[in-house]
């Protein structure tokens, strides 16, 4: 497995039995996790990017297996933010010194193209970049958001086996999906997407179909987590994934794709009290704290034990900060786009 370890460093291609190996075997671990951190500093430099994530809506017409925010889980606290709070967390990330926002929700209907793009539009006065994470729509409507000036979209895959993920998410289609995410690609749009490591049903081979994905897709940006059982869905007794396999899973990614973003994830944190750190030690770039505030915070819930549910935006990014200044890296000052190492 050293060998695959240098090859992917040099050639930044495996094949999927080398990644199923690597995956399968522990004895290469602190290799494959320090040559991802080296990639990652040699390609996108020491600098860590924030987003600002804004949780804005947790009504979601789907009803995926494993997510606490599916239509049938009736015992959570349902919120929908107005487009003044929007705007009001939005400003108030730009003040704590976020060059991103990250706009994330179920699928709520609510929110039109209309609404939508005004408040893209607004938010982009304030010299802030926007991800979109609001799930699978039209053609048409992924190029209104982007007119209105949208940067980047995140969709993950969650699961590039067909049959499971059509399992996972009744109701929805593989091939939408699919579609969902090359649409993105050939509006211009920066494309995040990513996996569910740990999904029921899941195989080590299926975590190797999902990372070729990735790198077949040239995502943009790509973000790896564990699943971790809700008890308020349908896969509450299911065992879960790990942190360990997830950040294999992560740390591979950036060997075949070394000039992405790639997020230390907050549900990496919640298996590892030093997760986000871990991750950003192992390939990783990016964290996406939470400018949320309140109880909107723990309202969505995604997932049982989310970090930082009781703490102001503010504390959030004074504690990643020092977390991140204290292993020697630095917070970056620019909007974070692909292969951007240095602020502005």
């Amino acid at each position: 497995m050293l060998k695959a370890i240098h090859k992917a460093a040099a050639t930044h291609s495996l094949e999927k039995e080398e990644i199923v190996q690597l995956l399968q075997t522990t004895d290469c671990d602190s290799l494959l996790f320090e040559t991802a951190d080296s990639l990652r500093e040699k390609y996108v430099g020491n600098f860590v990017h924030l987003r600002g994530l804004i949780e804005f809506s947790n009504i979601c017409k789907q009803n995926c297996l494993y997510c606490g925010l599916r239509r049938e889980n009736h015992n959570v606290q349902r919120y929908r933010l107005t487009t003044e709070e929007i705007l009001d967390f939005a400003g108030k990330a730009r003040s704590y010194g976020y060059r991103t926002v990250v706009l994330q929700s179920g699928e709520d209907d609510y929110f039109t193209v209309d609404k939508m793009q005004y408040i893209i539009r607004k938010i982009k006065e304030l010299d802030l970049a926007i991800t979109l994470s609001v799930g699978e729509k039209s053609t048409s409507e992924y190029s209104a958001y982007k007119e209105a000036g949208a940067d980047r979209y995140l969709l993950r895959i969650e699961t590039t086996d067909r049959a499971l993920y059509e399992r996972l998410d009744p109701g929805m289609s593989f091939v939408n999906r699919m579609r969902c995410l090359q649409d993105l690609k050939a509006l211009g749009y920066e494309v995040g997407t990513g996996s569910l490591v740990g999904l029921p049903g899941q195989t080590v081979e299926s975590l190797a179909d999902d990372i070729l994905f990735f790198k077949q897709l040239n995502a943009d940006m790509i973000g790896i987590g564990p699943f971790i059982p809700n008890p308020d869905t349908p896969l509450a007794a299911a065992s879960g994934g790990s942190f360990e396999m997830s950040l294999k899973v992560m740390a591979i990614t950036r060997l075949l794709l070394p000039d992405i973003n790639i997020p230390a994830t907050t549900a990496m944190e919640t298996l590892n009290r030093q997760g986000r750190v871990i991750a950003l030690q192992s390939g990783a770039n990016v964290v996406m704290p939470n400018v949320t505030e309140g109880d909107y915070r723990k309202f969505y819930a995604l997932y049982p034990g989310k970090i930082c549910i009781n703490d102001t935006p503010a504390h959030c990014r004074g504690c990643i900060t020092g977390k991140i200044t204290a292993i020697g890296r630095s917070i970056s000052e620019d909007y974070g786009f692909r292969g951007k190492c240095c602020p502005l």
